[in-house]
């Protein structure tokens, strides 16, 4: 198995995962304004991401770009991974490629604990990636155990650029904020993922 391979009942009965639907766990969070680098590229590459439609265009036109100005607003001491192997536990089937992660640690050259945020892409509906996500948060728990980097909580997303579900993992109990927060406006959305990387659990 890989954890494309995972539906969200798989996931629970493979790991003992109990999860909470439609359960808001963010705080009030102030949304950020962005840089305008970021802005005049989502003006020109948002309408052609949506026209396209594919998940690699919404991945490399909108969801990235967010994501490496989360790393510019927290002045690069934060690592982003992107489309990368990331195989912690193959006989649990906790393995395959990550679409996106974010970790505490600056090191860019490989992935260093503790990894905090994992972002699964999908072309079009949220709900078949969330079991997918979850694997991957389950993962990345793991890898930080492993690395003895273990935190509390553990945080997802499963989105298709223009909407964003969040998730959090804390021990064996996954909330889904069933909310689908949209962009644009991104500035929430920077808002959310910088807290998550900064001050989450």
């Amino acid at each position: 198995m890989s954890y494309s391979d995972f539906t969200l009942k798989k996931v629970k009965q493979t790991f003992g995962i109990t999860t909470v639907e439609d359960q808001p766990f963010l705080p009030k969070i102030e949304p950020i304004a962005p840089g305008i680098t970021l802005s005049a590229f989502l003006e020109e590459s948002l309408p052609l991401a949506i026209a396209t439609g594919s998940e690699k265009a919404r991945s490399e036109l909108i969801i990235s770009p967010v994501l490496l100005e989360v790393r510019k607003l927290l002045q690069r001491k934060i690592s982003l991974f992107s489309g990368v192997d990331f195989t912690v536990d193959p006989a649990s089937g906790l393995s395959g490629v990550c679409d996106f992660l974010l970790s505490r640690s600056s090191e860019q050259l490989e992935i260093e604990a503790p990894t905090v945020v994992i972002i699964e892409a999908k072309k079009a509906d949220l709900n078949p990636g969330i079991g997918q996500c979850i694997a991957e948060m389950i993962a990345a728990q793991k890898f930080n155990e492993i690395n003895n980097q273990p935190i509390s909580t553990i945080y997802g997303s499963v989105t298709n650029g223009t909407a964003w579900r969040f998730l959090e993992l804390t021990e064996q109990t996954v909330k889904i904020d069933l909310t689908d927060y949209p962009l644009p406006p991104v500035d929430l959305i920077l808002g959310i993922l910088v807290w998550m990387v900064s001050f989450g659990k």
